[in-house]
């Protein structure tokens, strides 16, 4: 089979090298996927840089997240899937947990506890998107903060695709969105999606804007994915005892310095009013929850975006062969389409 591995740690497009490895066999609790579709996101490129919360040991196929595809083998003994089954795989690798193999070729092994029966009416697109940005959504809003409905919720990176899906679900519950966004011309467009009210940092004070939407208190419950100065203002526009999850710092993706990734909190306002600041990784939850747990979520998410609570947008397929070009439109400055490898003959279910 085919398989997209990091030979060591460093940028992606120097490091990645397609390779032909022998189709690997399941164990007990197993089943071998044929890979359909699987995303390049952001973070498994820090992976490959070594930049992220864990290492997957190099050489390594690369792709640590999630993907689609029909299951060609069971394990032995493996019972309650089977033979042609559709499913998406959440291979997120759980923290503290062991290692899990990458997404980026034709055929994976994956714990049949990871593994989510998807119906066909699901595109692939939409299908091998499932597990980690809506999951992460639907966290952050009912089981992180437990946001309830008429309450404010304010998020940075609101035109992100995590932030955009905090916009759909949190209209789906009845909760309302203050939105942060870095460019005026983003405005009308989150707006357009539902958020509620909006605000521009490249002509506004978040503080004072948060202030004038929410009351001089200001809001119980925040996300950010931004950190540095974005993150302190968050914090700073908190109601006493207030609380933010941090489960990004997009303001630092280029930093290569562990110790310049901050954010500058005001102690006077987080001893004396008591706010928190907490974060959220995704791979720590999986270590946290239990398989039984994980999957009644990911059944939560599928059901969402089945009903189309929650739209996923549709990704720009790639062969792995073309992955220095993928990688690139992986990072390039709001392109606004996941970049997908997919396998066979290259076409999502919605073409057939």
């Amino acid at each position: 089979m085919r398989a997209l591995v990091a030979v060591k740690a460093g940028e992606p497009t120097d490091v990645l090298r397609l390779e032909s490895r022998p189709v690997p066999t399941p164990k007990a609790g197993q089943v071998l996927i044929r890979v359909k579709a699987t995303p390049i996101h952001a973070s498994d490129l820090h992976v490959l840089r070594g930049r992220y919360g864990f290492s997957p040991g190099f050489p390594a196929v690369g792709g640590h997240m999630e993907c689609v595809g029909r299951i060609a083998a069971l394990g032995p003994g493996t019972e309650g899937l089977t033979v042609g089954e559709r499913v998406v795989a959440a291979v997120v690798p759980a923290v503290p947990g062991p290692p899990v193999d990458g997404t980026w070729q034709e055929y994976l092994v994956a714990d049949t506890r990871r593994l989510l029966p998807v119906p066909d009416r699901l595109s692939d697109s939409s299908a091998c998107q499932l597990a980690v940005n809506p999951l992460t959504a639907l966290l952050l809003v009912t089981r992180e903060l437990d946001v309830q409905p008429g309450e404010w919720l304010l998020q940075t990176a609101a035109g992100s695709t995590v932030g955009r899906l905090v916009i759909q679900l949190a209209r789906h519950l009845g909760v309302r969105t203050i939105n942060v966004v870095r460019r005026r011309a983003a405005v009308e467009e989150i707006k357009a999606l539902g958020g509620d009210e909006v605000i521009c940092t490249e002509d506004e004070d978040l503080v004072q804007r948060v202030a004038e939407i929410a009351g001089p208190v200001g809001v119980r419950k925040a996300v950010d994915c931004v950190a540095g100065p974005v993150g302190a203002q968050v914090s700073q526009s908190l109601a006493p005892g207030g609380e933010v999850v941090v489960y990004g710092a997009l303001s630092t993706h280029r930093q290569t310095d562990p110790a310049a990734l901050t954010i500058p909190l005001q102690a006077r306002s987080v001893i004396y009013e008591t706010k928190a600041v907490r974060g959220f990784w995704l791979n720590r939850w999986f270590g946290a929850a239990s398989p039984e747990d994980a999957l009644r979520a990911l059944s939560q998410v599928r059901g969402l975006v089945a009903d189309e609570v929650l739209s996923i947008p549709r990704g720009r397929p790639f062969p792995l062969e073309r992955f220095t070009e993928a990688v690139s439109l992986a990072e390039a400055p709001a392109h606004g389409t996941k970049p997908l490898f997919v396998f066979e003959d290259g076409r999502d279910e919605d073409d057939r």
